[in-house]
């Protein structure tokens, strides 16, 4: 009998065309910038550690733990793993990289508790700096928690521009990203986490109100990517061999907008428990200081609220 006839391969669907979960684990790249960046952040934290307990304080070893584990083990493996090593030729990995050290680096940093350790080991003049720079206009508006989401927006909306492959391209920029996205994200996320920070019932209320309206606006760009059948970035046509489940440029820029508008949704949420614990602790804050006036105070207090109503 004669052999059968060849037969071109059934093309893979677009959905097939992403690495397996041993691929995704088994890739790794150490990206010397993101290395130099983690050891600079682990010896201030036990720098910090020391001056502490130099200071009487004992440092507790549970948010030390976070900070080196969760923290500074997010930031290690969002480096150095697979998004790292493919962050150059994948569109997805990139902008799900910048992603997670935007917000969820930055949220596992904060469990070290890095304001707490700060006060406690820092005194005198330096203490006195470091809480003015903590009450700076420029912290209060950047740890805002209307402002992250607005910055997400903005800072996201440029992954659908021809930008976006710059800065994906070039070193200079990459290595930028690396080091200045958490610090980004570290100062718009600890003002939020600073329990020494009191804001009034009122303010954080209307905090609550617009977090829940960018909830919504946070997933226009990941849309926007996972909608579109141009490819938008403008970049080249990658040449060399790819693994097989290596994706097109286009389904490429579908699964970036998928992880994008996941990441952005499911980053809000800690947002909005912070503030509602934000609320309840200002809340009791204020009861408790209604509760310690006299009832002469109270009535004063209440002349004065009536003679300034219009």
């Amino acid at each position: 009998m004669g052999r059968a006839p060849d037969f071109p391969a059934a093309p893979q669907p677009e959905w097939s065309l992403t690495p397996t979960f041993l691929d995704f684990l088994g890739t790794a790249r150490f990206d010397p910038v993101a290395g130099a960046g983690i050891l600079v952040a682990a010896a201030l934290y036990l720098v910090g550690v020391r001056a502490a307990g130099r200071r009487g304080t004992a440092w507790p070893l549970r948010p030390t733990l976070g900070f080196f584990l969760l923290g500074l083990g997010s930031w290690a493996w969002v480096s150095f793993g697979f998004l790292g090593a493919w962050s150059l030729d994948l569109r997805w990995a990139f902008t799900t990289r910048i992603a997670l050290l935007l917000f969820v680096v930055p949220a596992l940093l904060s469990l070290g508790r890095p304001v707490e350790l700060a006060r406690a080991a820092l005194g005198g003049r330096a203490l006195h700096g470091f809480n003015a720079v903590l009450g700076s206009w420029f912290v209060r508006l950047v740890g805002n928690a209307v402002f992250a989401p607005l910055f997400a927006i903005a800072a996201f909306l440029v992954f659908l521009t021809p930008f976006a492959f710059v800065l994906r391209s070039n070193p200079v920029a990459e290595a930028g990203l690396t080091l200045l996205v958490p610090l980004v994200g570290l100062l718009m996320v600890l003002p939020i986490t600073d329990h020494a920070l009191l804001r009034t019932s009122l303010f954080i209320t209307a905090e609550f109100m617009l977090a829940f309206v960018e909830l919504v606006m946070d997933a226009i760009p990941g849309i926007l990517l996972r909608l579109n059948e141009t490819v938008l970035d403008g970049a080249p046509a990658l040449v060399g061999s790819f693994p097989a489940w290596f994706p097109s440029p286009l389904w490429d820029q579908h699964l970036s907008g998928d992880f994008l508008w996941f990441i952005a949704e499911v980053a809000d949420i800690p947002v909005l428990i912070i503030l509602f614990l934000r609320w309840n602790r200002t809340d009791r804050h204020e009861a408790k200081q209604l509760d310690e006036l006299s009832d002469e105070e109270m009535a004063a207090l209440t002349a004065e609220h009536l003679r300034r109503a219009p």
